[in-house]
């Protein structure tokens, strides 16, 4: 009798063992879920990422004084980037300007390149 109830014990705990190894990847997994990496965004600043281009878009487009058809607007975690080509200078800093003045907006990195013209 006592060798059956040795061997139930260390069955018990060996299940138990088990049982708690098979649960960490479940709990790490769970609370790995946010991110605070610089490099990774969240499904929240994703959209409202997405929402942010799209306001920055239609703020350049809505524009009376130039036309940004070759302008890419792409967001991360607030910071726009600019990029494309435009016809002059005025264009370029005007399509900062105006993506600045959009409320969600925390930075913009203007990247657009101003066409040469050819004489």
């Amino acid at each position: 009798m006592k060798q059956i109830s040795i061997n139930s014990g260390k069955t018990v705990k060996a299940l138990g063992l088990i049982l708690s190894l098979s649960a960490m990847p479940l709990l790490l997994g769970v609370t790995g879920c946010t991110t605070d990496s610089r490099y990774e965004q969240s499904t929240g600043e994703r959209i409202d990422d997405h929402g942010t281009s799209s306001l920055v878009k239609a703020a350049l487009s809505e524009d009376a004084q130039y036309k940004y058809d070759d302008v890419s607007v792409k967001t991360f975690k607030g910071t726009v980037q600019l990029s494309g080509f435009v016809n002059s200078r005025d264009q370029k800093n005007r399509a900062a300007d105006l993506a600045k003045k959009v409320p969600a907006v925390k930075e913009v990195v203007n990247n657009i390149t101003v066409k040469e013209s050819v004489n």
